[in-house]
């Protein structure tokens, strides 16, 4: 269900599993910065019923990519002069949020071809032949936003598509209208990177 973005399962899992208030815990300790007001939001926040900032999901996801671990998002890692001194750095330290067994289980069902093929098809944007790469794509249900999200242990990489003024985009979900994009950066990006395998779980 969660490979093929299913949406009636994840209501359930919310509303008779997880519970709203610790999940919103949850997503802030990822790195949500957006979701301050609980009373706000019912079992509509997973299909989008609640404003979420790209930056804060691709961060989020790299949680996942870590196995646990969150990295401060940093704009500037290290500024140097001109004959290579360092003027200043910035030192990010990883803290854990989550133990890793439970993330490896969802790094193994988000990079499982074969359980997204259903919705999304054998040969979708998500699918790399020659790499392991875990994707989650969005859609809201009135169309004003499409997303995809996918990561490998050394990369996470995000695309939102949407209008400046909120109006709906064609009907079309996110993995037709962002997935085109985040294939192209990947295809170029992923040759580039350490070659890596999520751990088994």
């Amino acid at each position: 269900a969660l490979a093929q973005s299913l949406n009636i399962p994840a209501v359930k899992v919310l509303s008779d599993l997880a519970g709203l208030n610790d999940s919103i815990k949850n997503a802030q300790k990822f790195g949500i910065t957006t979701l301050n007001n609980p009373s706000k939001y019912g079992l509509s926040i997973v299909l989008g019923g609640a404003e979420v900032k790209l930056l804060d999901m691709v961060s989020a996801y790299g949680v996942f990519a870590t196995e646990g671990l969150k990295n401060q998002p940093i704009s500037i890692l290290k500024i140097e002069d001109k004959q290579g001194n360092i003027i200043e750095e910035n030192k990010n330290i990883p803290k854990r949020v989550i133990d890793a067994q439970p993330v490896r289980i969802l790094n193994s069902i988000l990079s499982d071809n074969e359980a997204r093929a259903p919705i999304f098809g054998y040969e979708s944007p998500m699918y790399f032949k020659d790499y392991q790469v875990a994707a989650k794509t969005g859609t809201t249900q009135d169309y004003k936003d499409g997303w995809i999200i996918g990561y490998t242990p050394s990369i996470v990489v995000g695309v939102w598509v949407g209008n400046n003024d909120n109006t709906p985009i064609k009907k079309e979900p996110g993995i037709k209208v962002a997935g085109p994009i985040w294939r192209s950066f990947l295809d170029v990006i992923l040759p580039k990177l350490p070659k890596e395998t999520f751990k088994n779980p």
